[in-house]
């Protein structure tokens, strides 16, 4: 079964220096009917103004990823760890027993345009880690690339959560598909352009939540890029 979910219909905050749009209930958006997917628990699409960002702020017990599609992520933390995140790197950051962060966006004429995901890890308290990993668009090219998994399959970074998570860049007579356990769930979020998804067509911020299916079938792309998530029961 397949059901969608219009970009449209996110929760949307504009604090000014941020726009953030919510798929799932998050800060002052609350939809009971949205409270994330299996156990993806938020997709924020965030924008960022010049010389603007996020404080320093605390996280527990939650892998928190970062997949930035426009200008640069300024990432400091309380691990020491000090790292711009560009277009094509993706940041893994295990919150753990405890971790503060800030998040900025130093460039003076140029939005940051970014997703916060979060995935509820499989084991709590652990010891908060990070972990960032370029992956080159040829290898998301008309295929799905592994970015993130638990056991670092293929290259990816490691979470800490029974999930996995694709990204894929799709135009034109490209096609894909991703076998899924029907006893598991997908999620798909099209990240820009537009795509068919298991026939259904999808726009930017379009998601469709998979259950009891079998495949993931991905084509008929215009300019999109897209992430695919393979997900645990809550």
């Amino acid at each position: 079964m397949l059901t969608l979910r219009k970009g449209r219909e996110r929760g949307y905050a504009d604090h000014g220096w941020l726009k953030s749009f919510h798929s799932f209930s998050f800060a002052g958006y609350y939809d009971p009917q949205h409270m994330g997917f299996g156990n993806l628990r938020v997709i924020n699409e965030d924008r960022i103004a010049p010389g603007t960002g996020f404080g320093t702020h605390g996280h527990r017990d939650m892998e928190i990823i970062s997949y930035v599609l426009e200008g640069n992520l300024a990432h400091k933390d309380s691990m020491g760890n000090v790292k711009g995140i560009p277009p094509g790197e993706v940041q893994r950051m295990s919150a753990g027993r405890g971790v503060m962060h800030s998040e900025f966006n130093h460039a003076p004429g140029e939005e940051t345009h970014f997703l916060q995901i979060w995935i509820e890890p499989n084991e709590l308290g652990i010891a908060p880690g990070y972990e960032q990993k370029a992956f080159p668009a040829g290898e998301k090219r008309g295929r799905l690339r592994l970015v993130a998994s638990p056991g670092a399959e293929d290259g990816s970074v490691r979470i800490h959560a029974d999930a996995r998570m694709y990204a894929g860049l799709f135009d034109g007579d490209e096609a894909f598909e991703l076998a899924l356990d029907p006893q598991r769930k997908g999620y798909v979020h099209v990240v820009r352009g537009e795509l068919e998804v298991n026939d259904q067509k999808l726009v930017a911020g379009d998601a469709a939540k998979l259950e009891n299916e079998t495949a993931v079938r991905l084509s008929k792309g215009r300019d999109a890029e897209v992430l695919v998530f393979d997900l645990a029961e809550r």
